[in-house]
């Protein structure tokens, strides 16, 4: 397990991630960073922590949407799953590093 460096909102997170799921794990943070940012624009939201959760709302909403639509094949749900997991598990680490 290789760790990859993710930038989201303009701060680096170390995330663990096997090799070949890297170029996943990247594009996810880079729709995160992006859905991050146009909430924090939008200036409705405050605070990273909430802005996180709108965003994870957000893409979830958007994969149950393809989810109902019958677009998404088994394999592409799974690697959603794994870089949505991936997603929260930094979250719960950028909260720990919050609290410490």
């Amino acid at each position: 397990m290789d760790t990859v460096v993710v930038k989201i909102l303009d701060k680096e997170y170390q995330v663990a991630c096997p090799p070949d799921e890297q170029q996943g794990l990247l594009q996810a943070a880079h729709h995160l960073d992006k859905q991050m940012r146009g909430i924090r624009t939008s200036g409705k939201v405050i605070g990273l922590e909430r802005i996180a959760v709108m965003a994870a709302l957000n893409i979830c909403y958007e994969l149950i949407q393809l989810q109902q639509a019958g677009t998404s094949s088994d394999s592409e749900n799974a690697a959603v799953k794994r870089i949505n997991d991936k997603i929260e598990e930094t979250l719960h680490r950028c909260r720990q590093l919050e609290i410490n």
